[in-house]
């Protein structure tokens, strides 16, 4: 309705030729590829007596060996692009530490690692890479399912929950013109429930 193209390509982020078709798929329609946001995640809590390694790899898999697929496959567009972009969203877990959440804190933290390393590694290329980690955020869940423990013991100090679009404000922010000289950050959203 506002004039903007979209495509829906489905694919697992585990699977490397997924990716790459998904990537390819994304070219072919644009003709380029400008911007690559890693967000994909799961988020269930075990604690860890009991979570059991394929629980473990799971988590990676999705949110870090994710994270390296779609980056290794949109490189090659992006470095054309002359102002590539790549964004992945973290979590406030990684930085506060988080009750039943071994897995995901972990993965989330490697993703902070891995937006510096590639911020030196990408950097004669002029792709930025950054890392938008949220926190508190209002979206919709499952009206059954409860709230992840640490939301019980973090508050913001704006006194409300955020939007995902004070997410997507932050992202936009960081792959546009005006950002070209950020790159290898991470930046907070969360309304101060924490203090970086």
């Amino acid at each position: 309705a506002a004039g903007g193209k979209a495509i829906a390509v489905i694919g697992d982020v585990i699977d490397q030729a997924a990716v790459a078709a998904m990537v390819g798929a994304t070219a072919k329609a644009f003709g380029r590829l400008d911007i690559l946001v890693n967000c994909a995640a799961i988020r269930k809590e075990a604690a860890i007596d009991a979570m059991s390694y394929e629980q473990w790899r799971e988590v990676l898999g999705v949110i870090l060996d994710g994270a390296f697929h779609c980056t290794k496959s949109a490189l090659p567009h992006l470095k054309a692009s002359g102002q590539g972009a790549i964004i992945s969203i973290g979590g406030v877990s990684a930085h506060t530490g988080a009750k039943h959440r071994a897995h995901v804190v972990t993965a989330k933290a490697g993703l902070i690692g891995l937006t510096k390393a590639l911020a030196h590694d990408l950097s004669g290329d002029r792709v930025t890479v950054n890392c938008v980690v949220p926190g508190l955020i209002n979206t919709n869940r499952d009206p059954n399912a409860a709230l992840p423990s640490h939301h019980n013991v973090n508050r913001t100090l704006v006194g409300h929950l955020g939007a995902s679009s004070d997410i997507a404000n932050a992202v936009r922010y960081l792959v546009g013109p005006g950002a070209r000289y950020v790159t290898g950050q991470t930046i907070h959203v969360n309304g101060g429930a924490y203090l970086g």
